[in-house]
């Protein structure tokens, strides 16, 4: 039920904002015939708005709430699928959605550590600088004179997200009962998915872990930075970290005037991207622009400043390793290597032709080659991967969904850093390297290390184990013993029980001849 009235209070938004105007006003031109032209202005109703339709459009989003928002971000970073001023306008909600009540956030900042906020912190800036779908950011000032920024969950996030899940939950359960490629997709996994990675975001305290991990992980890297997280300030819905400074990435003018390296910043992106997939198995999932930094000072400049670490996504081994062959066989054009490590996997079906499949790849990937980040378009690369899929019935993977918006986020972020980008053979020498770490003496030396201290633990048992072996093993044969003792009686009494009931025929067949003999005398007498 609540899911039916989520659905009404979604058409309603959809008619208020006049999003079915927007979506019908070049289709009229397509039809020739008036009555069809006519039942088009029908539905327009001559009605007319006083703002343009790109704000409409932003607008809905936002009272829709933080799924439709986090669409809208994802949406905002493709300029190649979007006009221009809609594309322009959706990134307002990278982090400019329309902030709550700064006095609710004080009053959830010192319900959160039972304290004043002129006790928490020396000075406390009640405009946001920046709100998004979950969150928002106040600046503030430790007592200890730490310059920090304070993030604060939006009130009531789990009941809106819980009521957009619902409602996707049942538009999965009905595809997957309706539709044939609706089930090869797998939505209701799709959503499961979502669903764990929305409420995991939910919890700030999460997040802060999550920045900690990445931190860690580029600790002795130039790449990438991220913010201390101030483990004493952190709570399920407020956490402080350090303040960084920096220019949005998305600030090409401001990017270009401070004598940003813009060519080094698109392949430093790309690296950093195929670095926390291939090496780590942990990536940042949400990297759209208002996410991201660059550096504009001190000995840091020109280096990214990662934000928001809400959602992550992980790999496991089996997945890095089938995703770094996959890569490489691409980008060395060998298209029947990606069709056998598709069928091996068990994504395409075990029936499937080798030569069928490596084809139909090839005529998606052939044209792409050689070209330059502006020449290519990775949503239309992924729309015919997509109808290829279909062809073959691809089963679709869960846990990469999250991989594959966050690939969707870095190549538009590079279309506009710098279109000559050639993606392929940017990424190509980072996982050839990567690849070579894994097999042969470099990467067996890693794999002792790795395991050095188990070894360093099992190695004094060894001996104890090696005597319970052959301790069980004498046992063994002992019940080996005994048991096969056992068989050699049973079969001794099987064949003298045989030898009675033969002995006993015999005997009956004796005495029935005596018997018969014996008759017959007495008759001869």
């Amino acid at each position: 039920m609540k899911s039916i009235l989520r659905l009404i209070i979604i058409i309603r938004v959809i008619w208020i904002f006049g999003l079915i105007q927007i979506a019908l006003s070049d289709e009229r031109k397509k039809f020739k015939k008036k009555s069809i032209a006519k039942f088009f202005i029908f539905l327009r109703i001559k009605r007319k708005f006083n703002s343009p339709r790109a704000i409409r459009i932003r607008q809905a989003l936002e009272y829709l709430g933080p799924i439709f928002v986090k669409l809208g971000q994802v949406l905002s970073t493709r300029r190649d699928l979007l006009p221009e001023d809609i594309a322009n306008e959706l990134t307002l909600l990278q982090d400019r959605v329309t902030p709550f009540d700064s006095q609710i956030a004080i009053k959830m900042i010192e319900n959160a550590f039972g304290k004043k906020i002129e006790s928490l912190f020396l000075n406390f800036s009640n405009i946001p600088v920046a709100s998004a779908s979950i969150a928002q950011v106040h600046f503030a000032t430790l007592h200890d004179g730490r310059k920090v920024a304070v993030k604060v969950l939006r009130p009531g996030m789990l009941q809106a997200i819980d009521k957009d899940l619902s409602l996707m939950k049942l538009f999965a359960y009905l595809i997957e009962c309706f539709s044939a490629d609706g089930r090869r997709l797998r939505p209701k996994d799709v959503v499961a998915e979502f669903d764990n990675y929305l409420h995991d975001e939910l919890d700030l305290v999460r997040e802060a872990a999550n920045a900690s991990q990445l931190k860690r992980n580029f600790k002795n890297s130039d790449l990438l930075q991220i913010p201390e997280m101030i483990w004493e300030y952190c709570r399920t819905d407020v956490i402080v970290m350090e303040r960084v400074y920096g220019i949005p990435i998305n600030k090409i003018d401001e990017l270009k005037k401070a004598n940003v390296d813009l060519k080094k910043l698109s392949h430093d992106g790309v690296q950093i991207f195929f670095t926390q997939v291939f090496r780590d198995g942990f990536f940042h999932a949400d990297m759209h622009p208002g996410n991201i930094l660059v550096a504009n000072e001190g000995e840091r400049f020109g280096r990214y400043i990662a934000l928001d670490f809400g959602i992550v996504g992980s790999l496991t081994n089996v997945d890095k390793n089938y995703l770094t062959q996959n890569f490489l066989a691409f980008f060395r054009r060998d298209y029947k290597k990606v069709a056998e490590l598709h069928i091996e996997s068990g994504w395409v079906p075990k029936h499937t032709r080798v030569e069928s499949l490596e084809s139909a790849i090839r005529s998606v990937c052939e044209p792409y080659f050689d070209k330059p980040l502006k020449d290519i378009s990775l949503g239309q690369v992924l729309l015919r991967l997509f109808e290829t899929s279909r062809r073959f019935d691809v089963k679709i993977q869960p846990q990469l969904v999250l991989l594959q918006k966050t690939l969707l986020n870095v190549e538009g972020l590079g279309r506009q850093l710098n279109p000559d980008l050639d993606l392929w053979a940017t990424a190509k020498p980072f996982l050839e390297t990567w690849m070579k770490e894994q097999i042969g003496f470099a990467a067996l030396k890693k794999n002792v290390k790795d395991e050095s201290e188990q070894w360093a633990k099992v190695f004094p048992k060894i001996p104890n184990l090696i005597f319970k072996v052959l301790d069980n093993l004498a046992e063994n044969e002992k019940r080996q013993g005994s048991s096969i003792e056992v068989t050699n009686a049973l079969n001794e009494q099987r064949k003298l029980i045989n030898y009675i009931i033969v002995f006993c025929f015999l005997l009956l067949v004796c005495i029935f001849l005596f018997l018969g003999f014996f008759y017959k005398s007495i008759l001869n007498i």
